[in-house]
């Protein structure tokens, strides 16, 4: 996918994108040094990590919770940063590497991102009750859950980008856990979904 093609996808404005766009020249500079993507997944980026991550940001709308936007395991940023870039509000990074975090400080410094950054445990940091929980390619459902309810608020919404394999992990995870979900397709992959989990709690 181009940068064209992105903006054929996706309606953002000129300003998003030339911060999108300096955010990519950065991530390829780091990378260089830092394994933050896999160097194959960078032939695609706007299609594997801008779109991926970005289509997310339709879920904040109709969201009235008043927590920030908490993303987990935010590694190189994907998808909490871009939302943020994007114009996400009050948007907290949870990565516990701290070679990415430093990654994290510099990109959100120059994109003008709305982010908090937390070099912690997501199970040792204080419980952030988010509006949104997020997270990507970060561990399946069941081992998710604990992780992401610990920093949910009461009416908050979690929002995760899964594969094929999603119905097998919601399965596992409705023995200890009752939750609402609901799921959209994904824009930048055929066979991933967007799964949005609410009214979550412990079987």
């Amino acid at each position: 996918m181009t940068v064209t093609e992105f903006e054929e996808a996706i309606n953002v404005s000129r300003e998003t994108l030339v911060r999108l766009e300096e955010f990519g020249r950065l991530l390829r500079r780091w990378n260089a040094r830092i394994n933050l993507v896999s160097r194959e997944s960078l032939n695609d980026l706007w299609r594997r990590h801008m779109l991926d991550s970005i289509q997310l940001a339709a879920w904040d709308r109709n969201n009235k919770g008043a927590g920030p936007w908490v993303d987990l395991g935010s590694g190189a940023g994907f998808p909490g940063l871009v939302l943020a870039i994007a114009g996400i509000r009050d948007v907290h990074l949870v990565e516990r590497n701290s070679r990415k975090c430093a990654f994290l400080r510099e990109a959100a410094l120059l994109t003008s991102a709305d982010v908090t950054i937390h070099n912690a445990r997501i199970e040792t940091l204080e419980p952030l009750e988010g509006r949104a929980v997020t997270a990507r390619a970060l561990a399946p459902l069941v081992k998710l859950l604990p992780l992401a309810h610990r920093h949910i608020e009461d009416c908050g919404q979690m929002l995760f980008l899964k594969g094929q394999d999603v119905d097998i992990e919601l399965t596992e995870a409705t023995k200890y856990w009752n939750i609402t979900p609901r799921y959209s397709p994904s824009l930048s992959d055929k066979a991933g979904t967007i799964l949005q989990l609410t009214e979550i709690s412990r079987v």
